[in-house]
């Protein structure tokens, strides 16, 4: 009798202490670059649409990719509660596309950040192997109101190189281990590749990150993470991922297919995770 009690209490307190972890809310997002070219699915109508989902679907921390400084400004200007870091693939500054990464003012405090080329020379602005275009990685280190530290990197890959892709995977991570060493990681990004890619295989393979998708008890995933702007967008192809260190429990998983008024925020998707640390 006193050994069903013990148990039944044990089991009683780590549901609670389970159902009290500090949980993050993360998300990916390629917000689709400023063209012109592309008329009513241009920045000025998305803005508001784009603002209205991050706010309704309260995500803690999301990352961007191709947003332009201007496109950055505008969405913090709409999210007060947020403040970014990111720099310009161009020039480190201001100019060209970020990897940028939004966090809760609020609920983070940052200790730490940094930005690296996907190139043979990642400390500067620079093109690497054979890629189309420059291409960076931000990391950012943020801890949050329970007293813990970790990483969040952010990365776009390119989309024509194939060999800037194998070689950017593997400087991702070899940067991961440097910068982050054993402090919990969660790696965002557009990787222009897929699940059945070898280089989403690269990442599990390194035995450190797995895909949130593989790892959530709840997953919604109706669709790819790209729609090009297509409203009857079909297809299975995440090319948009979450990748997280073992720290985490993965509560959900969702692609999130928001529209309005038969149109998208974005030519992709946002990929949302709920996280949980793991017990110590």
């Amino acid at each position: 009798m006193y050994k069903i009690l013990f148990l039944f209490l044990v089991m009683a307190a780590f549901s609670l202490k389970e159902t009290n972890a500090q949980s993050l809310r993360i998300a990916t997002y390629n917000v689709r670059y400023d063209n012109p070219q592309d008329s009513l699915d241009s920045w000025k109508y998305r803005l508001n649409p784009m603002k209205d989902l991050i706010l309704y679907h309260d995500f803690d921390i999301f990352s961007t990719q191709e947003g332009l400084h201007h496109q950055l400004v505008d969405l913090e200007e709409k999210l007060q509660k947020f403040a970014y870091y990111g720099v310009g693939r161009n020039d480190g500054k201001e100019d060209g596309e970020f990897a940028a990464i939004f966090y809760k003012k609020d609920k983070f405090q940052v200790l730490k950040k940094g930005t690296f080329w996907l190139s043979e020379t990642p400390d500067k602005p620079s093109r690497g192997w054979d890629a189309a275009l420059p291409r960076v990685c931000t990391w950012i280190e943020l801890k949050d109101a329970s007293g813990k530290n970790f990483f969040v990197f952010n990365a776009h890959f390119d989309h024509k190189g194939v060999q800037a892709r194998k070689e950017s995977i593997k400087l991702v991570l070899a940067k991961i281990k440097e910068i982050a060493g054993k402090t919990p990681v969660i790696l965002t990004g557009d990787f222009n590749f897929n699940q059945k890619d070898d280089n989403y295989a690269l990442v599990l393979d390194s035995n450190y990150l797995k895909d949130a998708y593989q790892l959530a008890s709840i997953r919604y995933a109706p669709t790819g993470t790209f729609n090009g702007f297509n409203i009857n967008t079909k297809g299975e192809d995440r090319i948009d991922h979450i990748f997280v260190s073992p720290h985490f429990i993965v509560k959900k998983y969702g692609i999130l297919t928001d529209s309005y008024q038969g149109r998208f925020p974005s030519d992709h998707f946002p990929v949302v995770v709920d996280l949980v640390y793991k017990s110590n």
